[in-house]
């Protein structure tokens, strides 16, 4: 957590309100970053770095990631993640805040756009629960919400990331029992909870959603015992969806694997994707996050519905009356329309011509 490692000379005491700010993003992690960029990773051309940042702010990111500064090549920002915490409370039985959610990533995209910094994109890591989990209905839409989910970072601007099993469609693993859960966090939680006076059940449904076990279970090879992980007895129990969902009948015959295949190509093949401009558009719709990406060759329009259902959208007339043509979607080819209905967990991306 790069962005905690300076601490200010004079230590004083925290008055609660403000604690985060006495450590966090204090002015000499810049110049520790700085001397470690130029003592070290700065001297080689083919280096990457992303930092994992607690509670930063965009200025900041921009500081730490802009190339002119000689920081970092990218930061992890997680306010995007905590869109399901009531009050600020993780452990928490709550629905996640959409427009909540669109505010930050829309914030993140242009700030960090405004001030040349880069973002590293992703929905996923070894403390977060399962995006697909957490965002959509992997159980009656498993394809429809991991690739909506996917095509929304992997087509903003930033570098996107891939977290194992991520790309197979795994899922939190929803153990019954609090004794299969590792994760100390998850035991103080549950304790805390039936403390509060929640039932076993009531404990038991927030620690299956908000628990960090929940990526951190085997990566699901096959099915054999225990997903072809290992022939011992593995640190966490697999999930036990892991017969359906595996790499090897996702290879088989799924098609998650292959639309990530067909993001990283497209981002590959279309440099509006890799490195154009970013607009927010319709960021008051409760259901869909749409945005522009443009440079001076194209356009493209993405628009991603969060809910199950049909959902129509009135799309800007200054969009709907150009030509356009498909680029990406979970449906398959579409045709962009002044008034265009989206299907369930449906990502639909058009390249307007300029």
């Amino acid at each position: 957590v790069l962005n905690l490692i300076g601490k200010d000379v004079a230590l004083v005491d925290s008055q609660g309100s403000n604690e985060k700010s006495l450590y966090t993003d204090r002015p000499i992690v810049h110049d520790y970053i700085h001397e470690l960029n130029q003592a070290s990773f700065g001297t080689l051309e083919d280096i990457i770095t992303v930092g994992e940042m607690s509670s930063t702010t965009v200025e900041n990111g921009i500081l730490y990631s802009n190339p002119d500064r000689n920081e970092l090549s990218m930061i992890f920002s997680f306010h995007h993640l905590k869109v399901d915490y009531k009050d600020g409370e993780k452990w928490t039985d709550h629905p996640f805040d959409f427009l909540e959610l669109k505010r930050i990533l829309n914030e993140w995209q242009a700030g960090m756009s405004d001030g040349n910094g880069w973002n590293a994109l992703f929905w996923n890591n070894h403390d977060q629960p399962r995006a697909n989990s957490r965002f959509g209905d992997p159980i009656r839409y498993p394809f429809e919400t991991a690739s909506m989910l996917a095509q929304t970072i992997h087509l903003l601007r930033g570098t996107p990331y891939i977290y194992q099993g991520e790309e197979i469609g795994m899922t939190n693993p929803d153990y019954d029992d609090i004794s299969v859960y590792r994760d100390i966090e998850s035991h103080n939680a549950y304790r805390d909870l039936k403390l509060a006076g929640l039932t076993h059940p009531e404990a038991m449904r927030i620690i299956k959603q908000k628990s960090r076990d929940n990526s951190r279970t085997p990566m699901q090879w096959d099915g054999s015992q225990h997903a072809g992980f290992t022939t011992g007895e593995p640190w966490l129990q697999v999930a036990a969806n892991y017969p359906e969902v595996n790499v090897e009948k996702e290879l088989a015959e799924g098609k998650i694997f292959r639309y990530y295949q067909e993001l990283i190509r497209i981002r590959k093949e279309h440099p509006v994707i890799a490195d154009g401009s970013y607009e927010g558009i319709l960021l008051d719709d409760p259901e869909v996050f749409a945005y522009i990406r443009e440079n001076e060759e194209e356009k493209v329009l993405v628009l991603n519905h969060f809910y199950a259902g049909e959902y129509t959208i009135s799309v800007p007339e200054e969009w709907a009356r150009k030509a356009s043509s498909f680029l990406a979607g979970n449906y398959g080819e579409r045709q962009l329309a002044p008034s265009f209905t989206l299907k369930p967990y449906e990502t639909i991306a058009f390249r307007i011509i300029k």
